[in-house]
């Protein structure tokens, strides 16, 4: 305890010097304002920024990325509140009671607990993150090459299982980004693998190129074809908590937290289940039933308080097993994965070791980034109604002219921006047939470090393929593996047996 103590008060020591605090501030204010306007997500506005802070210093560019990363979740909640349009696809929830309450001319309360509640949420889970991310890599300390391989595999699972409608589309996405993984010369054997003899392919496809490729100009195209609905506008309030609304809101935020701790350590698609849940919790435990809009109510605080925190909770606490373990539990993780990559640092169990310095800075930066989010959501308010009139051509059209930048800038290859051109538009062809997008980054990035632990494994046991049910761990892992895939499967048939039976 004393360690992580001293540990974190040296990460507090970077992560105050003026240059880290500008990195932060500039995070925290464009994760804000991408927050604020529909569409326009995390992981698309990190994949932009990849190629563009390949020449900052490592531990800068992450405090950065983190910053975009949960200031998204804060500005979610204004469009949501104000205009029913939901920034992120987590505030769905924060649309329902908290737009209800800016037509009843509550909108200040609203969008303060919102704001209040994602910073105790954000502090209270950044705590846990540091009293639990030793104890994380210390266990992980432990694991062999088969253990490796089956979290690896029951990553790629979850993710794929939870993340979009269909296990099916799902796992095929996966697949493609397993594919693509596989692109250039084989590391052990030397053999080159799926590049149609084209030479710029023998490196393989870089990663950023992919992440960009798919989430900012399949997102601007898709935007393109099919623009959102324009939201009406709701008259502001002042962003006042009066003493009930106080009450009401600190054992929601508490509750929240609880919720959706633990859902940023699994890999369980994103912060959409436990905020759901939570909006679920605090419906069940109101003393005010009457004023959820279910029920035909103006709007309950608690519907706001609660889904808020547990959405900023669990991106919290995604960092864990990214930074423990190397596993990411949504799409803008698999892309700071992708990040800690570009600066040939591997995020798992050793990197306490080998690079805690930048670790324990990164943490701190999350301390100090919640308390400028509280400082940029409240009195700023005004700026991000002001963000949201931004044309849409104007805003895809930016989108692409960054993109297109900063895959050029890689390696100055006109290559690259044909490859960026086809995989923009395999991401479009994949958001218009529902096909999940995030499982495809996640098997890219993902795919050929599990065949390396195959690799180990397999080189260790002489070959023999039982040792991923030899050993207790792998055992156990793999079990929870069949689990996600049958068990949703089995409840569906109990749901529907007549339909089996056909």
């Amino acid at each position: 305890m004393i360690e992580t103590l001293n540990a974190l008060m040296g990460g507090f020591a970077a992560a105050i010097s003026p240059v880290n605090l500008a990195w932060a501030l500039a995070g925290c204010f464009i994760g804000t304002a991408i927050g604020v306007l529909p569409g326009i997500g995390p992981a698309l506005t990190v994949a932009m920024l990849l190629p563009l802070t390949a020449k900052v210093d490592p531990t800068a560019a992450l405090i950065l990325f983190a910053g975009v990363y949960y200031g998204a979740m804060f500005g979610g909640s204004t469009t949501s509140v104000l205009m029913n349009t939901p920034g992120e696809s987590a505030t769905m929830v924060t649309a329902m009671e908290g737009n209800a309450m800016a037509r009843s001319g509550r909108a200040g309360p609203a969008l303060a607990t919102a704001a209040i509640g994602s910073f105790v949420a954000g502090t209270l889970a950044t705590l846990l993150l540091t009293l639990f991310a030793p104890v994380m890599a210390q266990f992980a300390l432990s694991f062999g090459p088969a253990e490796y391989f089956m979290i690896m595999a029951l990553a790629f699972t979850m993710v794929s299982a939870v993340i979009g409608e269909s296990l099916l589309r799902g796992m095929t996405s996966l697949c493609i980004g397993l594919g693509i993984g596989l692109i250039g010369i084989d590391p052990v054997s030397g053999v080159v693998r799926f590049t149609a003899g084209i030479p710029e392919l023998y490196d393989g496809i870089d990663v950023v190129v992919v992440a960009v490729g798919l989430f900012a100009v399949g997102e601007a195209l898709h935007g393109v074809l099919q623009p959102a609905r324009a939201g009406t506008m709701n008259r502001m309030s002042p962003t006042r908590m009066s003493a009930s609304d106080w009450r009401r809101s600190v054992p929601a935020w508490l509750r929240g937290t609880a919720i959706g701790f633990p859902f940023g350590l699994i890999p369980a698609g994103g912060a959409e289940i436990p905020t759901f849940l939570s909006y679920a919790t605090e419906k069940k435990l109101s003393r005010h039933p009457e004023e959820f809009t279910p029920n035909g109510g103006p709007g309950a605080i608690e519907g706001v308080a609660g889904p808020e925190a547990a959405n900023n909770a669990t991106v919290t606490a995604a960092l864990a097993p990214l930074l423990t373990l190397g596993i990411p539990t949504s799409a803008t993780t698999a892309i700071l994965l992708a990040a800690f990559q570009n600066y040939n640092l591997q995020p798992g169990p050793a990197l306490l070791q080998t690079s805690g310095a930048l670790v324990w800075t990164l943490i701190a930066s999350l301390y100090i980034g919640n308390v400028m989010l509280l400082v940029l959501n409240l009195p700023l308010i005004g700026i991000w109604v002001k963000v949201l009139r931004i044309p849409q051509p104007l805003l895809y059209g930016g989108i692409l002219v960054f993109a297109g930048l900063g895959a050029y800038s890689l390696r100055q290859s006109w290559f690259d921006l044909l490859l960026l051109l086809i995989i923009g538009l395999a991401g479009l062809a994949m958001r218009r047939f529902q096909f999940p997008v995030a499982p495809v980054l996640i098997g890219m990035i993902l795919g050929p470090m599990a065949e390396k632990q195959l690799r180990n494994a397999l080189a260790i046991a002489q070959g023999d393929w039982t040792v991923f049910l030899t050993r207790p761990l792998s055992l156990v892992i793999l079990c929870v593996i069949i689990a996600v895939l049958m068990l949703p499967r089995l409840a569906r048939l109990r749901r529907e047996p007549a339909q089996f039976a056909r």
